[in-house]
């Protein structure tokens, strides 16, 4: 797939944030200041939650201008049924299935699981690969590489397929599927795996299952009381000292 840039505009830090297509997908690069002067910049693949670009834009620019002042490039690409991508078949079926049981204080079913995240791990892990491919051939971008944000099971799924991705910061806010937990197994990179404790749409026990599964030597849970979107300033600092320790 071509990477076609759309749109360009300098952000008040000297951050180059560009706009691009990669077939039909949409994606946002944002490469440091000296970019232009200065050796090519270590690449953080930064997925978004499956909100759509336009509505985690405010969340992404954040993470993309502190990646930024440490040196390293960013770039996202619109998750598969996000946005204003077609929706995956069957989405509004299952995601009216998943609301049912949570209005119903009824456990979420492995089936409501997997139906919900496994297509989307099917389709987004290729499409991660395939704007990797396209990013690496830009003067101002080099390696190494890392992959940060949820949803965990498209993270771990890169983590096993994807040897160029040195590191990763993994959020834990999503629902699991059994089937995960095999391919964590398989995930040797070095981890930093975010968790709210108190998020209200996360089964914490199926996110420290995964956590415990992984076959990183070097892994390391954040865990933090508080809601989904209650992630302190200070859990995001040490996530960044992590990809400065693995990616510099």
């Amino acid at each position: 797939m071509a990477l076609h840039f759309t749109s360009e505009q300098r952000l008040d830090d000297g951050i180059l944030e560009r706009g691009f297509t990669l077939g039909e997908i949409p994606g946002i690069l944002w490469t440091p200041g000296s970019a232009s002067t200065s050796a090519p910049a270590p690449l953080i693949l930064l997925s978004p939650p499956p909100l759509g670009l336009r509505k985690t834009y405010p969340r992404l620019v954040a993470r993309a201008r502190h990646s930024a002042a440490d040196g390293f490039a960013t770039a996202t690409i619109e998750l598969p049924g996000s946005g204003d991508r077609p929706r995956l078949p069957g989405a509004e079926q299952i995601l009216a299935d998943l609301r049912r049981a949570m209005e119903a204080g009824e456990p979420v079913s492995d089936e409501i699981i997997d139906a919900l995240i496994l297509p989307l791990v099917d389709k987004a892990v290729p499409e991660w690969q395939a704007a990797l491919d396209a990013l690496l051939t830009l003067r101002e971008i080099g390696g190494p590489v890392g992959y940060s944000g949820g949803v965990i099971s498209i993270g771990t799924r890169l983590a096993v397929v994807e040897p160029r991705i040195s590191a990763a910061v993994l959020f834990a806010g999503s629902f699991v599927p059994r089937a995960m937990l095999e391919e964590a197994r398989q995930v040797t990179i070095p981890l930093h795996v975010l968790l709210q404790w108190d998020d209200e749409g996360n089964d914490r026990q199926a996110a420290l299952d995964l956590f415990d599964a992984f076959g990183s030597k070097e892994k390391t849970l954040h865990a933090n009381m508080g809601g989904h979107t209650g992630v302190p300033q200070f859990a995001g600092d040490a996530a960044a000292q992590f990809f400065t320790r693995h990616l510099k």
